[in-house]
């Protein structure tokens, strides 16, 4: 008989726990604080995930051709994931009642967004979403055992599959190099600068990435740039000592120490926060404030995504 999880803690159904943090073998599922597949009663049907390697569908503005065969290409969207499957409740003698309730309380509709994870071949993915439907088919089998095949979907707003490990790379105002040392040696060295401002960011996945940038004063209008595509951040701000600005590209809000708004601040020639993106592969950003001391610092903050 397969070696069965240990019974739930009745408050965990619904905590948002890291993505990941609770399985240990490929096959697995991990919805919030439920754990489904190998190793649980709760089995996946031989059938697996529907929707999980899929393409989201996506919207179209493709415009047809009046006087000629075909269309302009346009820009193409994706829309939400669906990701459905169909689930085995076998619970142990005895512990029906308990499964089925861990069920009901974690197959829920709740408005808040939580980790879906799932591991295939040793690789952990995860999106962010909400129960849409829960099919339990109240048989015999479900009466008398507690046993049950039931469809179960997840509608994810966000279609990408983000990697569960967040990265993080800080940078500092560009300094200069310390210039020549006297007396004179040859070879000549000007120094090395302790900073160049340029941060490297590198998605490993097949979808642009939206990440969460931070400036920390003392600077004024803190800026950044992606050297390839000249998307830019630029807000006319001063921040003190200990302030921080946050911008996250995904939610496209602008924070002041994480309590006031500062999206008005974005200057004009600024890109909107949700057309600042990071593609595919390895990018540099360029952080360059007007005005700065070596103790200014930018932060930025992303997940590799794959479509």
């Amino acid at each position: 008989m397969a070696e069965t999880t240990p019974p739930y803690d009745e408050n965990s159904y619904t905590a948002d726990l890291a993505p990941g943090s609770l399985i240990t073998q490929d096959g697995q599922v991990q919805w919030a604080g439920l754990l489904i597949g190998p190793g649980t009663p709760f089995s996946i049907d031989k059938s697996g995930l529907s929707g999980w390697e899929d393409l989201p569908e996506y919207d179209s503005s493709d415009a047809d051709r009046p006087t000629s065969h075909g269309a302009w290409p346009g820009s193409r969207y994706a829309k939400p994931r669906k990701v459905g499957g169909t689930i085995v409740l076998m619970p142990e003698y005895g512990g029906a009642a308990g499964a089925v309730r861990a069920l009901r309380q974690s197959l829920a509709l709740l408005d808040e967004e939580r980790w879906l994870t799932v591991r295939l071949h040793g690789e952990l993915l995860a999106v962010r979403a909400r129960i849409a439907q829960r099919v339990v088919p109240a048989d015999q089998g479900f009466a008398t055992q507690g046993s049950s095949r039931m469809s179960v979907q997840w509608l994810a707003a966000d279609p990408r599959r983000y990697v569960v490990n967040e990265q993080v790379v800080t940078t500092s105002p560009p300094q200069p190099e310390s210039g020549l040392t006297w007396p004179l040696t040859w070879p000549l060295s000007w120094g090395q600068a302790k900073s160049t401002g340029d941060a490297v960011v590198e998605n490993t996945g097949s979808a642009p990435v939206h990440p969460v940038i931070v400036f920390r004063g003392p600077c004024s209008m803190p800026s950044v740039t992606e050297r390839v595509s000249r998307r830019r951040l630029r807000y006319a701000i001063d921040l003190t000592s200990g302030d921080e600005l946050t911008v996250d590209t995904r939610a496209g809000t602008v924070m002041l120490n994480n309590s006031a708004s500062r999206l008005h601040t974005a200057m004009a020639d600024s890109t909107p926060e949700e057309l600042f993106v990071v593609d595919p592969g390895r990018s540099e950003l360029s952080f360059r404030p007007e005005e700065s001391t070596a103790d200014a610092l930018m932060t930025v903050r992303w997940r590799s995504a794959e479509w």
